[in-house]
């Protein structure tokens, strides 16, 4: 006997018109959580600096913002409680440096008085700058 029904070939199919849609998202995702997790969201206005040096060690992010409020790792700390925040921080690790973000238009005596609070604490500390161009 001939079989004379119509053979029915049967193939794998991948609906991938909603993949675009999918890695757009996820996309989105990792940039919103990676703009969370930066430690430096506080804007301020750096000064500006010719040289420029890369740290590889933990750092501790002490700003401070134009309106004078402190933020040690993006929590706001009054200066009376700096010093006792810092050396919380540096408690966990004694090796770290304190990366300080000023903003441009602050008096030098505000850096001053931040610098001696990590100088009671016998801390590095580094100023963050902008590269000029």
């Amino acid at each position: 006997m001939i079989d004379l029904r119509k053979k029915k070939d049967l193939t794998a199919e991948v609906f991938t018109s909603s993949m675009n849609d999918i890695m757009f998202f996820l996309m989105l995702f990792f940039i919103l959580i990676s703009t969370l997790l930066n430690p430096s969201m506080i804007k301020v206005a750096l000064p500006g600096s010719k040289s420029s040096q890369s740290i590889q060690k933990k750092e501790i992010n002490l700003t401070m913002t134009k309106e004078k409020t402190y933020f040690v790792n993006n929590t706001q700390v009054p200066f009376d409680a700096l010093e006792g925040q810092l050396k919380k921080e540096l408690s966990a690790d004694p090796e770290a440096y304190i990366m300080l973000r000023f903003d441009n238009t602050l008096p030098i005596q505000d850096l001053v008085d931040v610098l001696s609070v990590g100088n009671r604490l016998n801390s590095k500390m580094i100023i963050a700058t902008k590269k000029l161009k």
